[in-house]
Parts: structure tokens; C-alpha cells; sequence
């Protein structure tokens, strides 16, 4: 998922793409092929050397970017093959997997409640009971496989990429059985409740265990460079870095960048992004030309550009051509989904942006969730703990569990547990170590830190030492999920807005955990924290739960 919400445009709403653009189009009547120059605007009454300069053309050109030599299409699309296919190819055949799979699965599910019948009739019955129910598995199939289809839990801009598939399949189902209930209760049908006790846990599991393990498959075959949409960047230079560094933090994006596409900017140019180089193809009035020579599938707009909301127009009739879609990067980068609505008025689409809340009915729920899984947690892990316990006491002297004061919700301190992982006098000897930090922003962190103890640099690789932790849900100091619990010297060092990390309380694990741990920049660290203060969910703590023990296994950042 990329960390910035977007919206997408479908096929523009003009039913002939360029005819429909007036005589003052922004984008130049010219040849496909041809080189590409900042034309006269019609929203700048300006001259073309003028807006050159204006824009960081050639006449002026701008640090970050820089010339050298670069193909000026990258990746060609055979002329034979229209740009196009390569996206609708893997959409199609994943589509079509996912349609059979499920298909198969609630088949399955439904057979199942039909067979376990609760009025005791057997499968080779006879009579009205018999039909009855045999009438009943029949529709409630063709209503389940219908609610998938119209919730559109296969749309390919849902696949992989967060929680919204697995949301979308439990609505469908959840929804279908509500009707089926309601039926039930009015036609007085006691034969459905063989389908409520197993077609939908059984149904539930198998469609939710069937979209994870396609969402592995198509995870690897991103990872490999294949099932991507080919997107053009175009914006400000430092919009289409910000969105290319976003892009390419994420493992499994959904795009493959092609290059980039900036104010007067001529192809042959480079764009850096970190280590990379990134291609600049044309500049931004040569996109639907660029489009159509490299074959992307996407052209994503990273921010504000010249001609503002005529370009956009204009720019969405001209991809309609080359059957590419619109990306539009919004500004406010730390707001998610759930919080983001749209109410058109008399054709004018307006964006609201809840006000994020901190108490309430949801955080209610979190903390029965809260309370559930940490007494789960350490009923069924007390023998490992006990284990834990037995190692640390016989590897080094001194306690077993290690109590250190932590910041919590609103500023109030707890005294959080860990199996002790340090040798007893490590708080004293940190003063003498402070030349080797290598941790991020106000964090204090080594690698191969010589206070570490034995069994403690295992137990840190592997996040061991934090399973006490449950303790400190289970009372309320902590949460499962939430931002990185604190030092109160690390506090004493927020700059104004960190403060607001401390709106809710700190998780064992969070997005913190789950994207590098330690070898997070501080920035990235902060980012991450103050986007879920504002933007979690009961949905969002569970994947991050799921994710978490992934983390837990590779090990990256532990240290």
C-alpha cells in the first residue's frame, strides 16, 4: 500500500477524448513521436521563453534535476500489441482465478450446511422437507456468489493492497446472510440454521484463506517485476519524488515507474530519488505522447501542476485514448481512507475530512479486543514464558524481568516489562556508549551492543523479550497495536507536533514494527506513528497483528 492516499479516475467522462477539448486546450495538436516543447498557455499570458524560465525549462534548470543521458523511451510497447495488455492480462486471468476459487469454495461451504441438517434429514430423503432445503442451498449459493460479484471483492484496485478486500468479502457475506435470517424468521424456515452454524464460518474462512493466499502469489510476482501497472509520474520535481520514494518503499506496489514527467523538462534529463535515476521522458504537455510510446497503464499525478484543473480535464480526455488511468496523489498525506468522504454538490466534488477521535465507542471495542487476546496470550504462552523465565535467570545474574518507566497515553508513566536482555548495569554504562549511537532522531540504539547478554541478543532478534509485555495490555498501560512506547527522555526531545503520539496508548507492535523497526529514519519513524494515532482501526490492528509475525521471523531492524 502506498502511504499516501489517492484518487482514481475511470474512463473520462468525454465520449470522443480529444474532440471534446476546446480550442484552448492545454495540450498541443501534434504528431506522436514528436519533440516535445512548453507550449504558449492559454491560463498564463505569458510568452513561451517566459514560461521556460517560470518553469524550470532548459533556460533555467533546477539542482535536483540534472542532464545526462537517458533513452527517451525506456520501455517500448510492441507496436503490434496495444499498451494496454499488459495490465488487463494478469488483471483478467487473476479475476477469473479468484471468480472460479470462490465459486468452489462457497459451493463447498453451502453443500456442507445443506448435508449437516439440523431437522434430521438425511441426503437421500424424500418429501417437501427435503426440496425445501435443497431449494434453499441452491439460492442462498446463487445470492452469496451474486454479493461477492456486486461488492466487487475481485476489482483489481482492491487485490492485495490493504484491508478493503477482505472488508468487502465480509460484507458480502455477512450481508447475504442477514437476508437469508430475515427470510427465515418471516416464512418461519428452520432448516437455515444447518447454513448459519456451518456454511458461513466455513465459507467465511475458506474465501478469506483463499484471498490470502493469492495475495502471497501475486506479492511474489510483484516482487519479481511482473503483474504491474506501468505509471508516468508528472508533477513538481519534489511532488514526483516524495510519490516515487513512497512507491518504492513498499514491497508488492502495484506500480512499475516508467520515468517522469516535469514542467519544462526535455527527455534526456534524470530526476534523483535517493540512489536512483529516475528518467525524465518529456516534459508535462507531452505525457499522452509519452503514453503511448512506453505503454504505461497509469499516469500519476503527484501534485499541483500548471493549468491546475484544466490541465487535469484535459489530461483524463487525452489518456482515455490510450485506455490509461488517472492517479491524483492528494495532499493530505497523513489522512486515510476511512476518514476521507465524498459529497458531490451540484457537480462539484467535495472532499470532507473527519476529525479524527480519541475516546469513544471504537476505542471501546479495541480495548475489549485488547483485554481478550492478552489473557489469551498469556494462558497459552505461559509455558514458554516459564521457559524464557529459566533461561534468562541461568544465563546472567540478576532479575529476570527488566522494569523500565515508559510514557504512556496523555503523558502518564507505567513501568513496562521485558525479559531482561542486558547485563544489570546497563542503564549506567549508557553514558559511555552515547559516542556509538547509531539509533534514529532521539533514540539510542547500537548495533552489537556489548550490554547485551547471551540469550538477550536471540531473544531481541526474534522480539522475545517483549512478550511480558501482555501484562501491560491486559492492565491497561498498553495496547496490542499503537505507536512505540517512549522514553521519557525521548519526550523531553519531541519537537511540538510528536507530542501528539502520546493521544493514545503505545501497542507491542504497530506500523513501526511492521516496516523496519530500528533501522526506521526518525521522520519515517514519526510519520508512521502520528498516521495511526489519527487513522487506525479495529480492521488495520488486525492486519498489522497478522503482519507482525512476519516481522517477528525476518528480523529486520532487530537489534
Amino acid at each position: 500500500m502506498v502511504n499516501f492516499p489517492v484518487l482514481r479516475t475511470g474512463k473520462a467522462a468525454a465520449p470522443h477524448g480529444v474532440e471534446r477539448a476546446s480550442a484552448h486546450s492545454v495540450f498541443p495538436a501534434q504528431a506522436a513521436g514528436a519533440e516535445v516543447n512548453p507550449p504558449a498557455s492559454p491560463w498564463i499570458d505569458r510568452s513561451v521563453a517566459a514560461q521556460r524560465s517560470d518553469k524550470a525549462g532548459l533556460a533555467a534548470p533546477r539542482s535536483e534535476v540534472t542532464l545526462g543521458f537517458v533513452p527517451s523511451v525506456t520501455r517500448t510497447a510492441p507496436p503490434s500489441v496495444p499498451a494496454r495488455r499488459g495490465r488487463s492480462d494478469w488483471t483478467h486471468t487473476l479475476t477469473n482465478s479468484l471468480r472460479i476459487t470462490d465459486t468452489a469454495l462457497v459451493s463447498a461451504a453451502v453443500f456442507a450446511g445443506f448435508a449437516f441438517n439440523t431437522d434430521g434429514l438425511s441426503l437421500t430423503a424424500e418429501g417437501s422437507g427435503h426440496t425445501r432445503h435443497l431449494a434453499i442451498a441452491l439460492i442462498l449459493g446463487f445470492l452469496w456468489l451474486g454479493s461477492l460479484e456486486v461488492y466487487r471483492t475481485r476489482d483489481p484496485k482492491v487485490l492485495g493492497v490493504g484491508p478493503e478486500e477482505y472488508k468487502r468479502v465480509l460484507s458480502a457475506s455477512f450481508r447475504v446472510f442477514g437476508f437469508l435470517g430475515i427470510v427465515a424468521v418471516v416464512f418461519r424456515l428452520e432448516a437455515v440454521s444447518s447454513f448459519v452454524l456451518v456454511s458461513l464460518p466455513l465459507g467465511l474462512l475458506a474465501l478469506t484463506g483463499s484471498r490470502w493466499s493469492f495475495r502471497r502469489w501475486l506479492s511474489r510476482e510483484k516482487s519479481r517485476g511482473r503483474c504491474l501497472s506501468r505509471a508516468i509520474v508528472v508533477g513538481e520535481p519534489q511532488d514526483v519524488r516524495y510519490v516515487i520514494k513512497q512507491i518504492n518503499r513498499k514491497s508488492g506496489t502495484a506500480y512499475d515507474i516508467l520515468g517522469a514527467c516535469l514542467p519544462g523538462a526535455r527527455r534526456g534529463a534524470v530526476l534523483k530519488v535517493d540512489h536512483l535515476r529516475v528518467p525524465v521522458l518529456s516534459s508535462i504537455y507531452g505525457i499522452t505522447d509519452t503514453v503511448r510510446q512506453t505503454g504505461a497503464n497509469a499516469v500519476i499525478v503527484a501534485g499541483p501542476v500548471p493549468g491546475g484543473n484544466q490541465f487535469i480535464q484535459e489530461l483524463g480526455w487525452r489518456l482515455e485514448e490510450n485506455a490509461a488511468e488517472l492517479v491524483l496523489a492528494a495532499a493530505l498525506t497523513n489522512v486515510a481512507g476511512p476518514r476521507i468522504h465524498w459529497r458531490p454538490v451540484e457537480g462539484l466534488p467535495l472532499m470532507h475530512v473527519d476529525i479524527p477521535h480519541y475516546s469513544g465507542g471504537k476505542h471501546t471495542l479495541k480495548r475489549l479486543m485488547d483485554i481478550t487476546v492478552s489473557a489469551a496470550a498469556l494462558l497459552v504462552l505461559s509455558p514458554i514464558l516459564l521457559l524464557l523465565s529459566a533461561i534468562v535467570h541461568h544465563d546472567s545474574p540478576g532479575p529476570v524481568l527488566f522494569r523500565q518507566e515508559r510514557v504512556g497515553r496523555r503523558g502518564t508513566t507505567f513501568r513496562m516489562l521485558k525479559f531482561r536482555s542486558m547485563v544489570v548495569d546497563a542503564e549506567s554504562r549508557l553514558e559511555e556508549l552515547n559516542t556509538q549511537d547509531e539509533g534514529a532522531g532521539v533514540l539510542f540504539k547500537i548495533r552489537g551492543d556489548p550490554r547485551i547478554t547471551r540469550c538477550g541478543r536471540w531473544m531481541r532478534k526474534y522480539s522475545l523479550d517483549e512478550l511480558p509485555q501482555f501484562w501491560n495490555v491486559l492492565v491497561g498501560d498498553m495496547s496490542l497495536v499503537g505507536p512505540r512506547p517512549p522514553l521519557a527522555r525521548e519526550v523531553n526531545g519531541y519537537e511540538r507536533h510528536t507530542h501528539r503520539r502520546l493521544l493514545i496508548k503505545p501497542g507491542i507492535t504497530g506500523l513501526w514494527q511492521i516496516n523496519g523497526r530500528s533501522d526506521l529514519p526518525w521522520d519515517e519513524a514519526v510519520r508512521l506513528d502520528l498516521y495511526y494515532v489519527e487513522n487506525w482501526s479495529i480492521a488495520g490492528d488486525l492486519m498489522i497483528m497478522w503482519r507482525t509475525f512476519r516481522a517477528m521471523i525476518q528480523t529486520t531492524g532487530a537489534y
